[in-house]
């Protein structure tokens, strides 16, 4: 079946809101056999119904987002009306559900607000339990096929919960008997999207019934494959033997998740020591469900007298080697050690930008520390020449992933003595 999602509203348009729906709806769609084929961003106004009347021609479902509320911008149910040639009528479970919605809150009804409760003659309303305004769905038989339209309201907070409890349902029943396709999304750490795509890509499009693609993110890229279980399998071997080391997740995790879960299972702790990352890693660590079972502190000594008063480096490497040192990196993660009495502990130390590069140490160079309470301190020097945001970003991603591939080869050590 041919999918379409329609979002509205100008304020997407401006870039004063961001437009989340497509991501949602397409991952709830894809379990049941059904993929968004083709999404636009339309105003408010006049190019709703014309949005509305292009997608029916052309799909099977179609789904609006946004314009049901109870301003004169809201204009969605009415222009659904008109493409059907229905009549609107106040829905009184509706009104009700409206009425006392507002009466719990203590908010002022009028006239303007029950517009929400207006229905299309025939539309069947998808109950909103955090909101007022209802989602609609309506139906039209042809003599070739059956649209579906569903009208659902802006607010993800509204949207999702009634696309879950409601849409989803009607979808299961609408596709009854689709096969499913699989997806397998592989993620791999710090290598280039290209450098990926040539090690992998001529084998894997040599595989029977594939669809390959590929999403690059600073630091890391994600191979998706899509098609039978058999070519799922195939592929798996293609790409671990490509990139066994760098490898980290087939399933739906992000890279801090896999280290805080890899942390977890060995009972081992972490605490981190930043300059040049300004709190970035620790905050993608505290980001993870969980993550206060391996996570004991994090120091952000952006200063060098920070450096030496919390971290113990020594003011003469800092005068002698510079704060952007192998040196002043080590220093820092043994010094996170000796203070939080972490297992383990990541530091940062690099020039972000524009400015205070030399011939020696360029802008976008960066020390990465990886210490152990219990073995060496390894350093790593790298080099991001890129803006301070994606600069945080590349070095965060390094920092874990050289972790996690510390972890899990003194993981294989210990099964191998």
């Amino acid at each position: 079946m041919r999918v379409h999602v329609i979002n509205t509203g100008t304020e997407l348009l401006l870039g004063h809101v961001l437009n989340t729906h497509l991501t949602f709806i397409a991952r709830e769609l894809f379990p049941l056999g059904l993929r968004v084929e083709r999404q636009s961003t339309v105003p408010d106004g006049a190019a709703i119904r014309d949005a509305m009347a292009a997608a029916l021609k052309e799909a099977d479902v179609v789904f609006v987002t946004g314009g049901l509320g109870p301003t004169t911008d809201d204009v969605t149910r009415e222009a659904a009306a008109e493409l059907f040639s229905l009549t609107l009528h106040q829905d009184s479970k509706v009104a009700e559900a409206i009425k006392l919605r507002l009466r719990t809150r203590g908010f002022p009804m009028t006239d303007r607000i029950l517009r929400q409760a207006d229905v299309p003659e025939g539309a069947e309303v998808l109950p909103n339990a955090n909101g007022t305004a209802p989602g609609l769905y309506l139906k039209r038989n042809t003599a070739r096929r059956t649209r579906h339209l569903f009208l659902l309201p802006g607010p993800p907070r509204e949207l999702e919960p009634m696309f879950r409890r409601s849409v989803l349902p009607m979808l299961v029943d609408i596709n009854k008997g689709a096969v499913a396709p699989q997806v397998r999304t592989f993620r791999i750490a710090c290598v280039g999207e290209s450098v990926v795509e040539e090690a992998v890509g001529p084998q894997l499009l040599a595989l029977p019934g594939i669809e390959l693609g590929y999403c690059a993110r600073p630091g890391e890229v994600d191979v998706r494959v899509i098609g039978s279980a058999a070519v799922l399998d195939e592929a798996d071997k293609i790409i671990k033997e490509a990139f066994a080391q760098q490898l980290y997740t087939t399933g739906d995790e992000d890279l801090e998740e896999v280290v805080v879960r890899l942390l977890a299972q060995r009972k081992h702790t972490l605490a981190v020591a930043e300059s040049c990352t300004g709190g970035a890693l620790a905050s993608r660590i505290t980001d993870v469900p969980g993550a206060s079972a391996v996570f004991l502190a994090g120091f952000v000594t952006y200063a060098n007298e920070a450096k030496a008063e919390m971290l113990r480096v020594t003011r003469t490497t800092i005068s002698t080697q510079g704060a952007v040192s192998e040196a002043v990196a080590r220093q820092m993660a043994e010094g996170a050690i000796a203070r939080a009495g972490s297992d383990y502990a990541l530091a940062t130390t690099g020039i972000a930008g524009p400015s205070g590069g030399s011939d020696e140490k360029p802008v976008g160079t960066v020390f990465i520390a990886v210490a152990s309470a219990s073995g060496e301190t390894q350093v790593h020097r790298r080099r991001f020449q890129t803006d301070r945001s994606s600069f945080k970003q590349l070095v965060t991603e390094t920092a874990l992933e050289l972790l996690r591939e510390r972890l899990v080869a003194e993981e294989g050590e210990s099964a191998a003595a």
